[in-house]
Protein backbone atom coordinates (compact mmCIF):
# COMPACT_ATOMS: atom_id res chain seq x y z
CA UNK A 1 0.00 0.00 0.00
CA UNK A 2 2.83 2.79 0.58
CA UNK A 3 4.78 1.62 -2.61
CA UNK A 4 1.07 2.06 -3.75
CA UNK A 5 0.45 5.76 -2.74
CA UNK A 6 4.45 6.74 -2.82
CA UNK A 7 5.72 4.35 -5.74
CA UNK A 8 9.17 2.28 -5.87
CA UNK A 9 12.65 3.83 -4.91
CA UNK A 10 13.38 3.91 -8.64
CA UNK A 11 10.18 5.61 -9.51
CA UNK A 12 11.03 8.47 -7.41
CA UNK A 13 14.76 8.28 -8.76
CA UNK A 14 13.29 8.48 -12.21
CA UNK A 15 10.69 11.46 -11.41
CA UNK A 16 13.61 13.23 -9.99
CA UNK A 17 15.73 12.98 -12.92
CA UNK A 18 12.97 13.67 -15.45
CA UNK A 19 12.10 16.49 -13.01
CA UNK A 20 15.40 18.26 -12.95
CA UNK A 21 15.82 17.38 -17.32
CA UNK A 22 12.59 19.52 -17.14
CA UNK A 23 13.42 21.83 -14.98
CA UNK A 24 16.96 22.48 -16.95
CA UNK A 25 15.41 22.72 -20.34
CA UNK A 26 12.71 25.36 -19.43
CA UNK A 27 15.43 27.40 -17.24
CA UNK A 28 17.63 27.02 -20.68
CA UNK A 29 14.56 28.30 -22.71
CA UNK A 30 13.69 30.86 -20.75
CA UNK A 31 17.51 32.06 -20.97
CA UNK A 32 17.43 32.02 -24.89
CA UNK A 33 13.92 33.66 -24.94
CA UNK A 34 16.03 36.46 -22.10
CA UNK A 35 18.85 36.91 -24.64
CA UNK A 36 16.75 37.17 -27.58
CA UNK A 37 14.47 39.83 -26.53
CA UNK A 38 16.76 41.43 -25.19
CA UNK A 39 18.25 42.16 -28.96
CA UNK A 40 14.62 42.63 -29.97
CA UNK A 41 14.08 45.48 -28.37
CA UNK A 42 17.24 47.35 -29.71
CA UNK A 43 16.47 49.52 -31.98
CA UNK A 44 16.09 49.19 -35.59
CA UNK A 45 16.79 45.20 -34.90
CA UNK A 46 14.69 44.23 -37.86
CA UNK A 47 17.56 45.97 -40.11
CA UNK A 48 20.27 43.34 -38.88
CA UNK A 49 21.56 40.81 -40.84
CA UNK A 50 21.03 38.41 -37.70
CA UNK A 51 17.58 38.83 -37.00
CA UNK A 52 16.24 35.39 -38.69
CA UNK A 53 18.91 33.54 -36.88
CA UNK A 54 17.39 35.51 -33.77
CA UNK A 55 14.11 34.71 -34.29
CA UNK A 56 14.43 30.89 -35.44
CA UNK A 57 16.42 30.50 -31.82
CA UNK A 58 13.44 32.28 -29.84
CA UNK A 59 10.88 30.14 -31.35
CA UNK A 60 12.70 27.43 -30.91
CA UNK A 61 12.78 28.39 -27.25
CA UNK A 62 9.09 28.48 -27.20
CA UNK A 63 8.71 31.98 -27.41
CA UNK A 64 5.77 34.36 -28.07
CA UNK A 65 5.08 35.32 -32.29
CA UNK A 66 3.13 38.54 -30.20
CA UNK A 67 5.59 39.55 -28.12
CA UNK A 68 8.43 39.87 -31.09
CA UNK A 69 6.13 41.48 -33.36
CA UNK A 70 5.61 44.26 -31.03
CA UNK A 71 9.17 44.58 -29.84
CA UNK A 72 10.54 44.88 -33.81
CA UNK A 73 7.32 47.35 -34.25
CA UNK A 74 7.94 49.71 -31.21
CA UNK A 75 11.98 49.76 -31.84
CA UNK A 76 11.66 50.35 -35.78
CA UNK A 77 13.21 54.00 -36.02
CA UNK A 78 13.89 53.64 -39.53
CA UNK A 79 17.00 55.11 -39.27
CA UNK A 80 18.25 53.43 -43.00
CA UNK A 81 15.00 54.59 -44.55
CA UNK A 82 14.73 57.96 -43.05
CA UNK A 83 18.36 58.35 -44.94
CA UNK A 84 17.43 57.17 -48.08
CA UNK A 85 14.44 59.67 -48.21
CA UNK A 86 16.46 62.56 -47.60
CA UNK A 87 18.65 61.22 -49.95
CA UNK A 88 15.87 61.10 -52.54
CA UNK A 89 14.92 64.91 -51.42
CA UNK A 90 18.29 66.43 -52.06
CA UNK A 91 18.12 64.65 -55.72
CA UNK A 92 14.49 65.62 -56.59
CA UNK A 93 16.29 69.42 -55.18
CA UNK A 94 18.93 69.50 -58.10
CA UNK A 95 21.56 68.10 -56.19
CA UNK A 96 23.52 65.09 -58.12
CA UNK A 97 23.28 61.19 -57.08
CA UNK A 98 26.63 60.90 -57.00
CA UNK A 99 27.41 64.01 -54.83
CA UNK A 100 24.43 63.15 -52.48
CA UNK A 101 25.83 59.58 -52.22
CA UNK A 102 29.47 60.48 -51.56
CA UNK A 103 28.14 63.03 -48.71
CA UNK A 104 25.99 60.04 -47.14
CA UNK A 105 28.89 57.83 -47.20
CA UNK A 106 31.55 60.12 -46.11
CA UNK A 107 29.43 60.81 -43.26
CA UNK A 108 28.78 57.34 -42.28
CA UNK A 109 32.44 56.49 -42.35
CA UNK A 110 32.95 59.33 -39.91
CA UNK A 111 30.37 57.40 -37.59
CA UNK A 112 31.95 54.02 -38.20
CA UNK A 113 35.69 55.71 -37.04
CA UNK A 114 34.34 57.39 -34.15
CA UNK A 115 32.25 53.96 -32.80
CA UNK A 116 34.21 51.41 -34.33
CA UNK A 117 34.73 48.91 -31.46
CA UNK A 118 37.51 45.79 -32.10
CA UNK A 119 35.97 43.47 -29.73
CA UNK A 120 32.54 43.74 -31.27
CA UNK A 121 33.85 43.54 -34.39
CA UNK A 122 35.69 40.56 -33.83
CA UNK A 123 32.69 38.95 -32.34
CA UNK A 124 30.81 39.10 -35.87
CA UNK A 125 33.20 35.76 -36.66
CA UNK A 126 31.84 34.18 -33.78
CA UNK A 127 28.43 34.90 -34.20
CA UNK A 128 28.57 34.27 -38.07
CA UNK A 129 30.35 31.67 -38.10
CA UNK A 130 32.23 32.24 -41.60
CA UNK A 131 32.64 35.10 -43.37
CA UNK A 132 29.71 37.69 -43.90
CA UNK A 133 28.26 37.87 -47.23
CA UNK A 134 27.97 41.85 -46.54
CA UNK A 135 31.73 42.16 -45.92
CA UNK A 136 32.95 40.77 -49.22
CA UNK A 137 30.42 42.99 -50.70
CA UNK A 138 32.21 46.04 -48.76
CA UNK A 139 35.74 45.53 -49.90
CA UNK A 140 34.49 45.81 -53.80
CA UNK A 141 33.85 49.61 -53.12
CA UNK A 142 37.17 51.92 -52.91
CA UNK A 143 34.64 54.07 -50.71
CA UNK A 144 34.77 51.23 -47.82
CA UNK A 145 38.04 49.73 -48.70
CA UNK A 146 39.40 52.93 -47.71
CA UNK A 147 37.58 52.86 -44.34
CA UNK A 148 39.10 49.34 -43.71
CA UNK A 149 42.85 51.03 -44.45
CA UNK A 150 41.65 53.83 -42.27
CA UNK A 151 40.49 51.41 -38.82
CA UNK A 152 43.60 48.65 -39.98
CA UNK A 153 45.83 51.81 -39.09
CA UNK A 154 43.76 53.24 -35.66
CA UNK A 155 43.48 49.31 -34.22
CA UNK A 156 46.33 46.68 -35.99
CA UNK A 157 45.26 44.52 -32.94
CA UNK A 158 42.14 43.87 -34.28
CA UNK A 159 41.53 40.22 -36.01
CA UNK A 160 38.70 41.16 -38.33
CA UNK A 161 40.47 44.10 -39.64
CA UNK A 162 43.23 41.64 -40.34
CA UNK A 163 41.30 39.79 -41.76
CA UNK A 164 39.40 41.63 -44.01
CA UNK A 165 42.87 43.45 -45.19
CA UNK A 166 43.76 39.96 -46.26
CA UNK A 167 40.05 39.84 -48.38
CA UNK A 168 40.94 42.88 -49.68
CA UNK A 169 44.62 41.73 -50.74
CA UNK A 170 43.48 38.45 -51.91
CA UNK A 171 40.52 40.33 -54.20
CA UNK A 172 43.40 41.81 -56.28
CA UNK A 173 43.69 45.52 -53.92
CA UNK A 174 47.21 45.04 -52.45
CA UNK A 175 48.58 48.25 -54.64
CA UNK A 176 46.29 50.09 -52.21
CA UNK A 177 47.89 49.28 -48.98
CA UNK A 178 51.06 50.14 -49.04
CA UNK A 179 50.27 52.40 -46.15
CA UNK A 180 48.46 50.20 -43.89
CA UNK A 181 50.01 49.20 -40.94
CA UNK A 182 48.40 46.07 -40.60
CA UNK A 183 49.42 44.68 -43.92
CA UNK A 184 53.08 44.37 -42.58
CA UNK A 185 52.30 42.40 -39.93
CA UNK A 186 51.06 39.58 -42.48
CA UNK A 187 53.64 37.73 -44.95
CA UNK A 188 51.06 36.92 -47.06
CA UNK A 189 49.64 40.23 -47.86
CA UNK A 190 53.09 42.00 -47.19
CA UNK A 191 54.75 39.89 -50.43
CA UNK A 192 52.00 40.57 -52.33
CA UNK A 193 52.28 44.24 -51.69
CA UNK A 194 55.62 44.46 -52.49
CA UNK A 195 55.61 42.94 -55.29
CA UNK A 196 53.12 45.47 -57.09
CA UNK A 197 54.83 48.17 -55.49
CA UNK A 198 57.92 47.62 -56.93
CA UNK A 199 56.26 46.49 -60.21
CA UNK A 200 55.59 50.20 -59.65
CA UNK A 201 58.54 51.82 -58.53
CA UNK A 202 60.17 50.45 -61.93
CA UNK A 203 57.92 50.58 -64.70
CA UNK A 204 57.10 54.75 -64.10
CA UNK A 205 60.74 56.10 -64.76
CA UNK A 206 62.10 58.96 -62.65
CA UNK A 207 59.55 60.83 -61.79
CA UNK A 208 57.37 57.82 -60.62
CA UNK A 209 60.44 57.13 -58.37
CA UNK A 210 60.61 60.05 -56.77
CA UNK A 211 56.90 60.32 -56.29
CA UNK A 212 56.19 57.15 -54.79
CA UNK A 213 59.49 55.77 -53.48
CA UNK A 214 58.81 57.80 -49.23
CA UNK A 215 55.41 56.16 -49.27
CA UNK A 216 57.06 52.43 -50.21
CA UNK A 217 60.30 53.11 -48.11
CA UNK A 218 58.00 53.90 -45.42
CA UNK A 219 55.99 50.49 -45.23
CA UNK A 220 59.45 48.24 -45.73
CA UNK A 221 60.72 50.58 -42.82
CA UNK A 222 57.54 49.86 -40.66
CA UNK A 223 59.65 46.81 -38.62
CA UNK A 224 62.90 45.01 -38.67
CA UNK A 225 60.90 41.80 -40.14
CA UNK A 226 59.53 43.90 -43.46
CA UNK A 227 62.45 45.50 -43.63
CA UNK A 228 65.07 42.50 -43.81
CA UNK A 229 62.40 40.28 -45.71
CA UNK A 230 61.84 43.55 -48.36
CA UNK A 231 65.71 44.15 -48.50
CA UNK A 232 66.51 40.38 -49.14
CA UNK A 233 64.24 40.01 -52.16
CA UNK A 234 65.98 43.35 -53.45
CA UNK A 235 69.29 42.35 -52.99
CA UNK A 236 68.32 39.07 -55.00
CA UNK A 237 66.74 41.07 -57.64
CA UNK A 238 69.42 43.67 -58.13
CA UNK A 239 72.00 40.46 -59.03
CA UNK A 240 69.68 40.13 -62.47
CA UNK A 241 71.05 42.16 -65.83
CA UNK A 242 67.64 43.66 -66.57
CA UNK A 243 66.33 46.28 -63.99
CA UNK A 244 69.51 44.76 -61.50
CA UNK A 245 71.06 48.43 -61.07
CA UNK A 246 67.27 49.74 -60.22
CA UNK A 247 66.83 47.55 -57.74
CA UNK A 248 69.85 48.01 -56.48
CA UNK A 249 69.27 51.88 -56.25
CA UNK A 250 65.95 51.41 -54.40
CA UNK A 251 67.27 49.23 -51.88
CA UNK A 252 69.89 51.75 -51.38
CA UNK A 253 67.16 54.06 -51.01
CA UNK A 254 65.19 52.75 -48.60
CA UNK A 255 68.47 52.23 -46.63
CA UNK A 256 68.70 55.90 -46.35
CA UNK A 257 65.63 55.98 -45.24
CA UNK A 258 65.99 54.42 -42.44
CA UNK A 259 69.37 56.10 -41.56
CA UNK A 260 67.42 59.32 -41.74
CA UNK A 261 64.96 57.82 -39.19
CA UNK A 262 67.43 56.80 -36.47
CA UNK A 263 67.08 52.89 -37.38
CA UNK A 264 70.48 51.41 -37.28
CA UNK A 265 70.27 48.58 -40.08
CA UNK A 266 74.00 48.35 -40.80
CA UNK A 267 74.17 44.71 -39.82
CA UNK A 268 71.35 43.67 -42.21
CA UNK A 269 73.07 45.71 -44.75
CA UNK A 270 76.20 43.78 -44.76
CA UNK A 271 75.07 40.76 -44.43
CA UNK A 272 73.10 41.10 -47.28
CA UNK A 273 75.94 42.23 -49.52
CA UNK A 274 79.29 40.20 -50.88
CA UNK A 275 81.04 41.25 -48.32
CA UNK A 276 80.18 38.58 -45.35
CA UNK A 277 83.60 36.99 -46.62
CA UNK A 278 85.01 39.39 -44.70
CA UNK A 279 83.94 39.64 -41.39
CA UNK A 280 86.64 41.82 -40.33
CA UNK A 281 86.00 44.57 -43.14
CA UNK A 282 82.36 44.10 -42.20
CA UNK A 283 83.37 44.32 -38.25
CA UNK A 284 85.10 47.84 -38.84
CA UNK A 285 82.55 49.25 -41.39
CA UNK A 286 79.56 48.49 -38.96
CA UNK A 287 81.07 50.01 -36.18
CA UNK A 288 81.15 53.03 -38.05
CA UNK A 289 78.23 53.25 -39.85
CA UNK A 290 76.47 52.79 -36.03
CA UNK A 291 78.21 55.37 -35.11
CA UNK A 292 77.60 57.98 -37.93
CA UNK A 293 81.40 59.05 -37.97
CA UNK A 294 84.80 57.05 -39.01
CA UNK A 295 87.82 56.59 -36.75
CA UNK A 296 91.37 56.06 -37.26
CA UNK A 297 91.28 52.55 -36.35
CA UNK A 298 88.69 51.23 -38.32
CA UNK A 299 89.66 53.29 -41.57
CA UNK A 300 93.58 51.65 -40.77
CA UNK A 301 91.90 48.31 -41.31
CA UNK A 302 89.78 49.16 -44.26
CA UNK A 303 92.84 51.03 -45.83
CA UNK A 304 95.02 47.54 -45.61
CA UNK A 305 92.38 45.47 -46.91
CA UNK A 306 91.78 47.18 -49.93
CA UNK A 307 95.42 47.81 -50.62
CA UNK A 308 95.48 43.98 -50.56
CA UNK A 309 95.32 41.72 -53.53
CA UNK A 310 92.09 40.42 -52.00
CA UNK A 311 90.19 43.60 -51.48
CA UNK A 312 86.49 43.49 -49.19
CA UNK A 313 83.72 43.84 -52.34
CA UNK A 314 81.89 47.11 -50.24
CA UNK A 315 79.96 49.64 -51.72
CA UNK A 316 77.94 51.16 -49.42
CA UNK A 317 76.52 54.52 -49.76
CA UNK A 318 76.07 55.64 -46.43
CA UNK A 319 79.45 54.70 -45.58
CA UNK A 320 80.75 57.00 -48.64
CA UNK A 321 78.84 59.89 -47.44
CA UNK A 322 80.57 59.81 -43.95
CA UNK A 323 83.67 59.87 -46.40
CA UNK A 324 82.69 63.12 -47.97
CA UNK A 325 81.65 64.95 -44.98
CA UNK A 326 85.26 63.98 -43.68
CA UNK A 327 87.28 65.08 -46.22
CA UNK A 328 85.30 67.87 -47.63
CA UNK A 329 82.76 69.40 -44.90
CA UNK A 330 83.48 72.69 -44.02
CA UNK A 331 85.46 73.20 -40.59
CA UNK A 332 85.98 69.09 -40.70
CA UNK A 333 88.72 68.36 -38.99
CA UNK A 334 90.87 64.75 -40.28
CA UNK A 335 94.20 63.61 -39.07
CA UNK A 336 96.99 64.35 -41.32
CA UNK A 337 98.64 61.08 -41.08
CA UNK A 338 95.60 59.18 -41.80
CA UNK A 339 94.39 61.25 -44.79
CA UNK A 340 95.97 59.27 -47.48
CA UNK A 341 93.70 56.86 -46.01
CA UNK A 342 90.27 58.61 -45.90
CA UNK A 343 91.48 59.12 -49.48
CA UNK A 344 92.60 56.21 -51.07
CA UNK A 345 89.22 54.43 -49.42
CA UNK A 346 87.16 56.94 -51.20
CA UNK A 347 88.86 56.81 -54.38
CA UNK A 348 88.92 53.12 -54.83
CA UNK A 349 84.97 53.17 -53.91
CA UNK A 350 84.43 55.89 -57.29
CA UNK A 351 86.71 54.20 -59.71
CA UNK A 352 87.48 50.64 -58.78
CA UNK A 353 85.20 48.52 -60.99
CA UNK A 354 84.37 44.87 -59.94
CA UNK A 355 82.97 42.58 -62.44
CA UNK A 356 81.27 39.46 -61.07
CA UNK A 357 79.65 36.22 -62.45
CA UNK A 358 77.74 33.95 -60.47
CA UNK A 359 78.07 35.23 -57.80
CA UNK A 360 81.86 34.85 -57.91
CA UNK A 361 84.43 38.08 -58.94
CA UNK A 362 86.01 37.59 -61.81
CA UNK A 363 88.58 40.63 -62.39
CA UNK A 364 89.34 44.20 -60.53
CA UNK A 365 90.05 47.21 -62.64
CA UNK A 366 92.01 49.71 -61.13
CA UNK A 367 93.20 51.61 -63.54
CA UNK A 368 91.75 54.99 -62.42
CA UNK A 369 92.25 54.53 -58.87
CA UNK A 370 95.80 56.82 -58.62
CA UNK A 371 93.69 59.42 -60.94
CA UNK A 372 91.27 59.56 -59.31
CA UNK A 373 92.87 59.60 -55.55
CA UNK A 374 95.24 62.51 -57.08
CA UNK A 375 91.59 64.55 -57.89
CA UNK A 376 89.86 63.81 -54.70
CA UNK A 377 93.25 64.74 -52.54
CA UNK A 378 93.39 68.12 -55.08
CA UNK A 379 90.13 69.31 -54.69
CA UNK A 380 90.24 68.66 -50.57
CA UNK A 381 93.07 70.30 -50.01
CA UNK A 382 91.53 73.25 -52.52
CA UNK A 383 88.02 73.66 -50.25
CA UNK A 384 89.58 73.02 -47.11
CA UNK A 385 92.51 75.29 -47.80
CA UNK A 386 91.69 78.28 -44.77
CA UNK A 387 94.26 80.84 -45.90
CA UNK A 388 92.71 80.90 -49.20
CA UNK A 389 89.86 83.30 -49.96
CA UNK A 390 87.11 83.55 -52.17
CA UNK A 391 89.47 85.03 -54.81
CA UNK A 392 91.77 82.83 -54.91
CA UNK A 393 89.41 79.97 -55.10
CA UNK A 394 88.15 81.37 -58.21
CA UNK A 395 90.98 81.25 -60.09
CA UNK A 396 90.75 77.73 -59.07
CA UNK A 397 87.78 77.05 -60.77
CA UNK A 398 89.16 75.19 -63.67
CA UNK A 399 91.20 72.74 -61.54
CA UNK A 400 88.12 71.75 -59.49
CA UNK A 401 86.15 71.28 -62.51
CA UNK A 402 89.08 69.16 -64.29
CA UNK A 403 88.73 66.88 -61.46
CA UNK A 404 85.18 66.34 -60.96
CA UNK A 405 84.07 66.89 -64.51
CA UNK A 406 83.95 63.04 -65.19
CA UNK A 407 81.85 60.31 -63.67
CA UNK A 408 83.61 57.31 -63.41
CA UNK A 409 81.86 53.56 -63.86
CA UNK A 410 82.19 53.15 -60.39
CA UNK A 411 80.34 55.45 -58.71
CA UNK A 412 76.98 53.62 -59.65
CA UNK A 413 78.11 51.84 -56.31
CA UNK A 414 77.76 48.22 -57.86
Amino acid sequence: MDEEYYGSAGDWEGHDGNGEDGYGGAQTDGKVQELCLEKFSSRDYIMEPTVFNTLKSYFQAGGSPEHVIQLLSENYSAVAQTVNLLAEWLIQMGMEPAQVQERVENHLKSLLIKHFDPQKADSIFTVEGETPAWLEQMIAHTTWRDLFYKLAEAHPDCLMLNFTVKLISDAGYQGEITSVSTACQQLEVFSRVLRTSLATLLDGGEQNLEKNLPEFAKMVCHGEHTYLFAQAMMSILAQEEQGGSAMRRIGQEVQKFAHERGHDASQITLALGTAAAYPRACQALGAMLSKGALNPADITVLFKMFSSMDPPPIRVPAFLDLFMLSLFKPGAKINQDHKHKYIHILAYAASVVETWKKNKRVNINKDELKSTSKAVETVHNLCCNENKGATELVAELSTLYQCIRYQHPAFSFK
